[in-house]
């Protein structure tokens, strides 16, 4: 992968031309990365004006956005190392500080000393798990993720937030479940459990009509009522990774998606 560039032509002292590279950056891909990232910031902005149901929402938009960064450029051939790491920083706001800063003030700042535990512990996980994904790349099987991917992790933090405030739930009133919550989130990040990815379903493939139609049917059940549906949809995929753990671990199948690793230390080794 590389950067953009521009040349330039210079000539040199014996009259050849010397072309020079001018470094730059793909536009495109990186105007979703930027709107994710924004979409994070807007929900913190949100939590602290005590609007945690815009929060929760600016969280799932900035999913969205992240999900459509990587597809363009790889569709467009607009991948860069420049794009690579953006999207990891614009992570780590989005999915790590937002939804822990959402949730310490929405509910777990009553707690106490408990409760920034419980949002530190969230947005550490959140770090060594994009930090994990960016060393593991090349060894892990591409079908699946180690461990629950950080956007899913936010959805099922600001998911219950805004589940909750939909139904007038008060933060106070439930604030031992968004503990349980932040933990659950926050660790099963940092597990080796083999969450499907979803990689391998190609946007250029022909499908059938009736993939289609399921789409649309899929849009409008989550439209009947976004916060549950989401919430719901997100709760099983959260699991998902554990039942497909014990799934392999029963048919004594190997459970780590580390395929191959030739990097120190043995990656096979940290990772079964």
């Amino acid at each position: 992968m590389h950067d953009g560039t521009d040349s330039i032509e210079t000539p040199a002292p014996e009259g050849v031309v010397v072309r020079k590279r001018r470094k730059g950056i793909y536009i495109l891909p990186n105007l979703f990365t930027l709107a994710a990232l924004f979409g994070g910031f807007f929900a913190v902005v949100m939590a602290m004006n005590q609007r945690f149901d815009m929060a929760a929402v600016g969280v799932f938009v900035a999913m969205v956005l992240d999900s459509l960064d990587g597809r363009v450029a790889r569709m467009t051939n607009t991948q860069s190392a420049f794009g690579e790491q953006m999207d990891s920083l614009s992570d780590m706001v989005s999915f790590g500080a937002a939804p822990a800063l959402i949730a310490y003030e929405w509910a777990l700042k009553g707690l106490g000393r408990w409760g920034w535990i419980a949002a530190f512990v969230y947005c550490a996980c959140a770090a060594l798990r994009l930090a994990r994904f960016n060393v593991n790349t090349g060894v892990v099987d591409k079908r699946y993720f180690q461990g629950l991917p950080s956007p899913a992790a936010a959805a099922l933090v600001a998911g219950f937030i805004w589940l909750a405030t939909d139904n007038g739930i008060k933060g106070y009133e439930v604030e031992w479940v968004m503990f349980g919550f932040a933990l659950y989130a926050g660790l099963t990040m940092v597990t080796n459990v083999p969450f499907y990815s979803f990689k391998d379903i190609s946007m250029k493939r022909s499908v059938p009509f009736a993939a289609i139609v399921l789409i649309a049917l899929i849009i409008a059940v989550i439209n009947i009522d976004p916060p549950i549906v989401l919430f719901s949809l997100f709760c099983i995929y959260g699991i998902s990774g554990y039942a497909v753990y014990g799934w392999r671990k029963a048919k004594g199948q190997q459970t780590s998606v580390i395929s191959t690793s030739t990097d120190e230390p043995d990656e096979r080794g940290l990772h079964r």
